[in-house]
């Protein structure tokens, strides 16, 4: 096989190598072609342009394959816990007992937070949407721990992990408190990761809370599912951060505002309010999947297709299953669920879905089970973020252990005005 391609422009030929990855996955190199040719190449939102050679994920959108670090994510979901799944990521094995339990215990020694940082909630609005809320605050760690920011320092970027992955329950919890008007707890080191966020949600100093353990693991689950998912908007907009040598928690905290918007992270909650507005409007299924179909309607059908897979998304199908099981084994029912599944049932077999790869994504049924769960719609996305963190940490420190790595700087083609003379404001 011809280990290069070959390009020709204006009479001139340019030999460009050719990269395999391990899953037999082929990428073009045109690391030197502007210096060979003066070239850039145009490729609008990256949909064909690999940023990165990276050992963290593999995701194979045709096929609906996802694996972190070559362990299924089927395998993972149902056999192991979050912060084994964030080892995986950060340190790139599967951690023996010792090492998780060491893992473990340096992680909730850091789940409390500063007093001071928890007078900064007082500055922020009732209204004041948990992404927001939860951005400003992980930037302001920052300011606690200036003897640790230093990216290229490991112990350093240890003790901002710890950090990081110890206090974002906690972040997340008082931002909801904050917002309705609640006292925050103090972390619990008797519990574990999840139960412990839960207990921070939605205990009060009035009365003990113990979180239910079925709860527990399926929210545990949910945070192994959205750990990572390759360069995604927010993971490369972490690792541009990451580029400039940004701290850990200036780069997350970009992560978290670019996972805020309804094209990403913010999707679960336009899947919530999609199916509470068939509900209130009292549509069936059918009628909603015909009105999202016709062009002179505005409604959408939120929820399915992805920028990458073109099959089913098997987060949502563990998802799905997670959210019937843990409504089933407590005893509750959602209409939103129901509604949900028939959605699905009737796009599956519907031409103009199959014809377009319109498949459930994780957003689908993520947001379903965040609402049966107890989570507020406005917390949906900052769930999101407490998955996602784990695979943000381990993308800045792959970043960070390149040889060579240099800071991202994309090209451009200018389309503007050609060179024009400096008119004074009086003679315009």
């Amino acid at each position: 096989m011809d280990p290069y391609a070959r390009l020709e422009v204006d009479g001139k030929q340019y030999e460009l190598p050719i990269v395999v990855g391990t899953e037999q996955e082929r990428a073009i190199d045109i690391t030197k072609l502007r210096g060979q040719s003066g070239l850039i190449t145009l490729d609008p939102g990256y949909k064909n342009t690999g940023s990165c050679e990276s050992a963290i994920t593999f995701l194979n959108g045709e096929q609906g394959i996802l694996r972190y670090r070559g362990y299924p994510i089927e395998e993972l979901a149902e056999g192991s816990s979050y912060l084994e799944v964030a080892y995986l990521l950060i340190r790139g094995e599967l951690p023996t007992r010792t090492q998780l339990d060491a893992w473990v215990e340096g992680v909730r020694y850091h789940t409390m937070v500063h007093e001071d940082l928890r007078q900064l909630y007082a500055a922020f609005p009732k209204a004041a949407h948990p992404m927001a809320t939860c951005s400003a605050v992980v930037a302001a760690l920052s300011t606690f721990y200036p003897e640790d920011l230093n990216p290229v320092d490991p112990a350093q970027v240890h003790a901002s992990i710890e950090r990081l992955l110890g206090k974002f329950p906690t972040i997340t919890a008082y931002s909801y408190k904050h917002s309705i008007g609640q006292p925050f707890l103090y972390p619990s080191n008797r519990l574990s990761y999840v139960e412990n966020f839960l207990r921070l949600m939605f205990g009060t100093p009035c009365e003990d809370y113990e979180p239910d353990p079925v709860v527990a693991r399926a929210l545990d689950m949910l945070l192994i599912l959205h750990a990572d998912h390759e360069q995604n908007c927010s993971t490369s907009t972490v690792r541009i951060a990451g580029s400039s040598r940004a701290n850990l928690f200036a780069s997350i905290s970009a992560g978290i505002s670019a996972l805020w918007g309804p094209r990403h992270g913010g999707a679960n909650q336009q899947v919530v309010e999609m199916l509470e507005a068939i509900d209130h409007e009292g549509l069936t299924g059918k009628q909603f999947v015909e009105q999202a179909k016709a062009h002179d309607d505005t409604s959408r059908l939120n929820g399915f297709g992805h920028r990458v897979y073109k099959n089913y998304d098997p987060r949502a199908r563990i998802i799905k299953q997670a959210a019937t099981d843990v409504l089933e084994r407590l005893g509750v029912t959602s209409r939103l669920l129901e509604i949900a599944v028939d959605l699905e049932r009737i796009a599956l077999s519907d031409e103009y879905f199959i014809e377009r790869k319109l498949y459930p994504n994780v957003d689908f049924y993520s947001g379903v089970i965040f609402k049966a769960l107890g989570i507020p719609t406005p917390s949906f996305t900052a769930m999101f973020a407490m998955g996602r963190m784990a695979g943000w940490i381990a993308q800045w420190l792959e970043y960070h252990q390149e040889p060579g790595n240099a800071i991202s700087r994309p090209r451009q083609i200018y389309t503007g005005p050609t060179e024009r003379r400096f008119v004074p404001i009086d003679e315009r």
